[in-house]
């Protein structure tokens, strides 16, 4: 007899730093094995925050599926600031380059909904735009654009 599904919850965890708490208490599995299974698991991937999905069953087991940290968080971090602009997108208050847009987008592109990387690059720099974080293009990205509007004169 297959198990009864009761809940799918998708919360965030630092990595490695799981504990029991209100909001595993709420899905009735068992804290303490979900959290030394998670942090087993994520042990490596530093002070990142790490999204989950749990799948809770009736009879107190449950599955979950590791994501790759938000990429807000991510920008963050490449950027080397704290928070986002509280008046973003016309104030500015940390860049990234193409470079470092590239390497977030091929981390991440396993859970976006494309894959290219030119299209994770797109969603990456709006997401930074957003934030009030600007994307400095690199030499190699700028002299494809003057080359390109050359062929058009």
């Amino acid at each position: 007899m297959a198990k009864k599904l009761t809940r799918v919850a998708k919360l965030q965890f630092v990595a490695g730093k799981s504990k029991p708490g209100p909001e595993l208490a709420g899905l009735g599995i068992d804290m303490v094995g979900f959290t030394r299974e998670f942090n087993d698991a994520t042990r490596d991937r530093g002070d990142d925050i790490v999204p989950v999905v749990i799948t809770a069953y009736s009879d107190r087991s449950y599955s979950f599926v590791l994501k790759t940290s938000p990429a807000s968080n991510m920008l963050l971090k490449a950027a080397g600031i704290k928070k986002g602009a509280s008046k973003a997108p016309g104030e500015i208050v940390g860049s990234v380059t193409e470079e470092q847009l590239k390497e977030i987008a091929e981390y991440k592109l396993d859970d976006l909904n494309t894959n290219s990387i030119e299209a994770a690059v797109s969603m990456l720099k709006g997401t930074a735009k957003n934030m009030g974080i600007s994307v400095e293009e690199t030499q190699v990205a700028q002299s494809e654009t003057n080359m390109k509007g050359d062929k058009n004169e």
